[in-house]
Parts: structure tokens; C-alpha cells; sequence
């Protein structure tokens, strides 16, 4: 399918003067007349002319064709039909987008009204209503001659399979009115410029040889991250080769291989849905594929449906390290400076390298370059990214963090993975891309040692410091996740992840989903997680919360759920000394405090308790100074009570500290008496 914009002046100055005419009604009597000749066009079929803007004597017409032949002459006699006389008349095709604003732009008011109209007389309503709103791009081709297609196609390190192509596009004879595509092409490369640039080269030689009609290319840059997206990519896709008739689609495919594995039954059934679309318009639509340099299971899959298209393979090749010292020569010429030995030695003479890798150290050495010699003034101006490394993490959040008392372990491994994520973010900064590596954690620990209020501070954390969006906390168990009946458990846990989306999803004695038998719910809301975590890893952290002993079975239920687990955070139990801390902070908070005495009491009480079974930590702590302040209580009302000061109704004595009773095993015990 073709889009045109024509534009002419108007010759005869009676035409002029009707297009100008001040009386409101002529001008509507015109613009009637126009739009009902246009609309007549509805019945003949295969073109469709309108007239768009009229500024005095310069007007602008669009068009959309199903052919490009002999549209001068279609033109030519629809200007006859509206009885308007044209010079300097200019035709040049266009973009979807650009036909699209012509049309709205129309001066007959009815038209934009009735766009539906047309764009579903050509079959494309759907796809065009969608095209101005998503992944889409377009551009026209530029006109080359051979010598600077091939001098370009040298200049890219996918040249050893580019240049062999190009020279069969230049073998054959140029046919007028040849219809079909012998090839499509799949092009595998890292390296963003030399994708576009293998698209540009490719279409200018097969246009150059009228192996393609139309200058038209379209992208489709389509980013596996949701099954709505799959959705709508399959509702549209026919569409969009319709649109394309006569031209070329590139089809971008931006994904790893670690969401072929998460999306993998998705991405399967659409390759599946392009492949059939691919078939169906091979003789009418060009198709180029865009893959990542490492991505077998797509190609794999692609190769499964196309059946008996022929594909042509250009893939993104490694410098050598002469070849790579040519390229950062000729980018410090291009740039107007010269090489250095800083420069030169980033190339070792037993490695290969890609073009983006190399692009990235020019970048990074230009640099400093430019303030060491060009701008020396600037030399004590530091860059953003060494600023951004050694920045301490950000927000009241991380310094509520480091105030809790002990808790050594787990707050060493929490700025671990803030260094972690800062890493991350400066290696895909320098262009090193490591993947989307797995965030979440198992945080281990007894009841009471603050696993649920370090999760929420973590939260906060990673949104005051840029990894999360919202830093908000969503806790759950199994009752929250494991529904009542069959089929309700995966939606449940689906709306749990949506409702942590940009936070944390908190799963608390995580062992509980375990079930005794295989297969039963808690099966299901396990593989269910999994699942959600792989499809959620840029947005949710989860975090898995138990007692240490039990988490070790969960872990083993599902294979791929501890591979997906970064890290490790263990809670241990509180000392004497931290217990200590604690209820003095716990007392500080309410305007409490303990006398030395008391304080001695509350060691000899911690020491004991800490030995007995089902030792509650900070639980305990904060049980122990409730029992205190009733033993107060007790305590000094049977003082004169009016002979208290203030200081004796916020202070606790050693006497109001209750030692633990010692549980005695009553465990009855079996064998001979000697």
C-alpha cells in the first residue's frame, strides 16, 4: 500500500477566487462538491484522493493506493473531476504517520469524522488507530547509486555476509514490473547503528534494482514484557503487512535468552503467528528480522514455522585487534584527534571484539580526552558516573537501617546488593550489558529478629535510591495465596505481584506453601511465584521470610525457584548486649529508662531466656517491658502516692524485672534403669 502527498499551485485565478471566497455558504458549497466527488471513489476502488490544505494558491492533496502504477494519471483525472487546474505539480511519497495528519488536516470537516471510512476500506482501522500510539516507526529510503551503498557496506563489520548479498541484488536484471521477494533476511547483531545501518544498505540496493516498489520501511520494535503486548501484536500484525504492501517491514526482536526461558509458551505462539503473516505476504511485503547476536531458541523457532521462504543471514561480526586499532583510528579522526597509547591499550592482541564494545571505549577515552587536552580547565570537574559510585546510598530509610541494633550479618549483605544494583547500573552505563540478573532474596531467622521490619525498610531503601519505583510492601502468607478451590490459586498470586509492581512482595513463612503431597495447591501458587518472578523482575523483588531449618525444604520444592534466589540474608539471634540495647531504646522511645540495678536484672533475665526453646528476640524484649511496666505499676501504688516525682513514675527498678521461669524438659524418656 502507497501514500502520497501532492502539491501544485492553482492556475487560473477564478479558482483562486472560489477557494478565497469570504461568503461563509459558497465556501461550504465548494468543500460539499469536493468531498462528494471524493467520496465517489469509495465504489471504484484501489485509490483514494483528497484534498487536504488550500492556502491561496498553493493546495496539498494526499493519496492512498493499492498500486503504485499509473497513479499520475488517476491524480490527473481527479483534479479534472473537482475542475481544478494545477502547475508545478510535485508527488513524493510518504508515511502512514505523515497521510495520516494530511487527512485530519482535510478541509472538508467531514472527513476526519469519517476516517474510520477509509482506513477500514483498506483493512487497516485497527492497526492505523494503534500505529500513532505504539512501538512503530517509519522512513522513507534514500536514493544511492552502487559505489556509495558498497563503500558504506565496508565501512560495517557484518560486511564478509552483506557484501556477498549485495552483489547478488546487483547480478540480477533490473524488471519494471517484477512481483515477489526470492529472499527475505534475518540480521543478528548487538550493535544498534550497524543494525540500521545493514537496514539502510539492504533497502537502497533493493530498491536501486526495483526489487522493491515502494521507498516506504516500517519498523516494529517489539519488547517481550507482557502478555497484553503478545496480544495486541497478534491482533495487529496482519494489518500491518496489509499497510505494507509493496513495501518493507522490519520486525525487531528485543529480547535474551533468559526471557525466551520466562515467556516462553508466548513468544513461541507469536513467532508462530509472524511466521504464517510472513508466508501470506512474502511476494508482497519484504520482511527483515532483527535478532540479538546470541538467541538459538527464537531462531530456532523461526526456522520451525517459516517452511519454505528462503532466508538470507547477516550477522554482526568480532574484530580483530588490528582491525579494532583501525576503527578507534579512524573515530579519532573523524573527531579531528589523534590516538594515544591510553587509547591503544585498551586492544589486546589475543582478543576479538564487537563494534559496540569498541564504540564504548572510544566514548569513554574521547572523554577524558577532551578535558585533559582540548579543555585542560576542566580537568578537576569529576564525571557523573565517579560521583555516583562513591555516593553513599540515599534516604532516611538506609540510616533508620543502620541504626537497628545488631543485626551485623544482614546489614552487610543488604549493602551488598546496593552496591550490586549500583554496579549493574554503571556497567550498562559503559555499555556492558550483563542481563536482567535475578534481585530477589531469602532473608533466614528466628521469630522477633526483624525480618518483616528490614524487608520494609529494604523497600524504602531501593526506592530512595532509584531501583524501585513505589518502595512499597505488599505481606503475605499462605492463606493470602493459596485459594479455595481449583484454579483460583494462579490468579491470586498474579494480583499479589501486581499489587507489589515497583516494591516488594514479602512472602512470610514462605515453607507453609509446601504441601504434604505433590500437586495440591500450595504446588501450584510455588510454580505460580516462579513464574511471576521471572515476568516481574524489573519491577518486583521478592523477598522469602522463615525460620532457617524449614526454608531449606522450600527451597528444594521447586528446582528453578533457589536459581533464582541473589541473596542470602541471614538473621541471628540477638546477644545479651543487643537484647539490652534494645530495651533501652524500646523504654527511650516511651520516655522510659531503667536503673543500673535494672539493667543487671534485665542481663540475667535476657541470659536465661536465651537459652530456653522458642526464644523470641525482640518479641521477648518487648514482652519483658510490658510485664515491667504492670510490675510498676503494682509497685508504686502501694507508695505514698503523693510523695512520687516524675523521674520514680518513668524509671523501672531491678525489682520490677521478672526473671524467666526455666521450662523444664518434660519429654518422658525411654530405656533400662541401671
Amino acid at each position: 500500500m502507497f501514500y502520497w502527498k501532492c502539491t501544485g499551485e492553482i492556475e487560473d485565478d477564478d479558482t483562486i477566487k472560489r477557494f478565497n471566497e469570504e461568503d461563509y455558504r459558497l465556501n461550504k458549497k465548494i468543500e460539499h462538491n469536493i468531498q462528494k466527488i471524493t467520496e465517489k471513489q469509495f465504489s471504484s476502488g484501489g485509490t483514494f484522493i483528497f484534498l487536504s490544505v488550500v492556502d491561496y494558491n498553493r493546495v496539498i492533496f494526499g493519496a492512498i493506493t493499492e498500486s503504485i502504477n499509473n497513479f499520475k494519471s488517476k491524480f490527473d483525472r481527479y483534479l479534472e473531476s473537482i475542475k481544478i487546474n494545477l502547475i508545478n505539480i510535485e508527488i513524493d511519497e510518504v508515511t502512514l504517520k505523515e497521510i495520516t495528519y494530511l487527512y485530519e488536516d482535510s478541509i472538508c470537516e467531514n472527513y476526519s469524522k469519517r476516517g474510520w471510512r477509509l482506513y477500514d476500506y483498506f483493512g487497516i482501522e485497527s492497526f492505523q488507530n494503534n500505529f500513532m500510539c505504539r512501538d512503530y516507526n517509519e522512513r522513507l529510503i534514500k536514493e544511492n547509486c552502487k559505489s556509495k551503498i558498497y563503500r558504506k557496506a565496508e565501512r560495517l563489520y557484518i560486511c564478509n555476509t552483506l557484501v556477498p548479498e549485495l552483489d547478488r541484488i546487483y547480478e540480477g536484471k533490473v524488471l519494471k514490473n517484477a512481483k515477489g521477494h526470492p529472499v527475505h533476511y534475518l540480521i543478528q547483531a548487538d550493535d544498534m547503528k550497524m543494525l540500521d545501518g545493514s537496514i539502510d544498505i539492504l533497502t537502497e540496493a533493493l530498491y536501486e534494482n526495483n526489487r522493491i516498489s515502494g521507498k516506504r520501511v516500517t519498523y516494529a520494535d517489539y519488547s517481550f514484557s507482557s502478555r497484553y503486548r503478545y496480544n495486541q501484536i497478534i491482533d495487529e500484525i496482519d494489518e500491518l503487512y496489509l499497510s505494507c504492501i509493496g513495501t518493507t517491514v522490519v520486525i525487531k526482536f528485543i529480547t535474551k535468552e533468559e526471557y525466551e526461558d520466562s515467556y516462553s509458551s508466548s513468544i513461541r505462539h507469536y513467532i508462530e503467528v509472524i511466521s504464517k503473516t510472513i508466508n501470506k505476504y512474502c511476494n508482497d511485503v519484504l520482511t527483515i528480522l532483527c535478532f540479538p547476536k546470541e538467541c538459538s531458541k527464537l531462531k530456532g523457532w523461526l526456522y520451525e514455522y517459516l517452511g519454505n521462504i528462503s532466508i538470507v543471514e547477516l550477522k554482526e561480526e568480532l574484530v580483530s585487534a588490528s582491525e579494532a586499532r583501525k576503527v578507534l583510528n579512524r573515530r579519532a579522526k573523524e573527531h579531528n584527534v589523534r590516538t594515544d597509547k591510553k587509547l591503544l591499550a585498551k586492544i589486546d592482541d589475543d582478543k576479538s571484539y564487537l563494534l559496540k564494545e569498541l564504540d564504548n571505549d572510544f566514548d569513554e577515552w574521547y572523554c577524558g580526552k577532551l578535558k585533559s587536552s582540548v579543555y585542560p580547565q576542566y580537568q578537576c570537574i569529576e564525571t557523573v558516573t565517579n560521583k555516583k559510585a562513591r555516593e553513599n546510598p540515599k534516604g532516611t530509610s538506609y540510616e533508620e537501617l543502620n541504626k537497628l541494633i545488631g543485626l551485623k550479618e544482614a546489614k552487610k549483605v543488604i549493602d551488598q546488593a546496593l552496591d550490586y544494583y549500583k554496579f549493574q547500573k554503571l556497567f550498562k552505563d559503559k555499555g556492558v550489558d550483563q542481563g536482567n540478573l535475578s534481585r530477589h532474596m531469602v532473608f533466614t531467622g528466628n521469630p522477633g529478629t526483624a525480618k518483616t521490619t528490614v524487608a520494609r525498610m529494604f523497600a524504602n531503601v531501593m526506592r530512595d535510591n532509584g531501583v524501585l519505583s513505589t518502595g512499597v510492601m505488599v505481606e503475605v502468607g499462605r492463606s493470602d495465596l493459596v485459594g479455595k478451590y481449583v484454579g483460583w490459586t494462579a490468579p491470586t498470586v498474579k494480583r499479589k505481584f501486581e499489587d507489589a509492581k515497583g516494591g516488594v512482595l514479602f512472602i512470610d513463612e514462605a515453607y507453609s506453601l509446601v504441601d504434604d503431597r505433590d500437586g495440591l495447591y500450595g504446588d501450584e501458587a510455588i510454580n505460580t511465584i516462579v513464574q511471576e518472578m521471572e515476568n516481574h523482575r524489573d519491577e518486583v523483588i521478592v523477598i522469602f521470610a522463615g525460620y532457617p531449618d524449614k526454608m531449606e525444604g522450600f527451597l528444594k520444592k521447586n528446582p528453578g525457584l533457589r536459581s533464582r534466589i541473589a541473596f542470602h540474608v541471614p538473621f541471628e539471634d540477638y546477644d545479651v548486649d543487643d537484647l539490652c540495647q534494645i530495651a533501652e531504646l524500646m523504654a527511650e522511645n516511651k520516655g522510659l529508662s531503667f536503673t543500673r540495678d535494672a539493667v543487671e536484672k534485665l542481663r540475667e533475665n535476657f541470659a536465661i531466656a536465651k537459652e530456653q526453646p522458642d526464644f523470641g528476640n525482640g518479641r521477648y524484649v518487648r514482652n519483658v517491658i510490658e510485664k515491667a511496666r504492670m510490675a510498676q505499676a503494682s509497685r508504686l501504688l502501694k507508695m505514698n502516692v503523693e510523695e512520687l516525682a516524675k523521674d520514680d513514675l518513668m524509671t523501672f527498678c531491678a525489682e520490677d524485672i521478672e526473671l524467666p521461669k526455666i521450662k523444664k524438659d518434660t519429654r518422658v524418656k525411654f530405656g533400662f534403669c541401671t
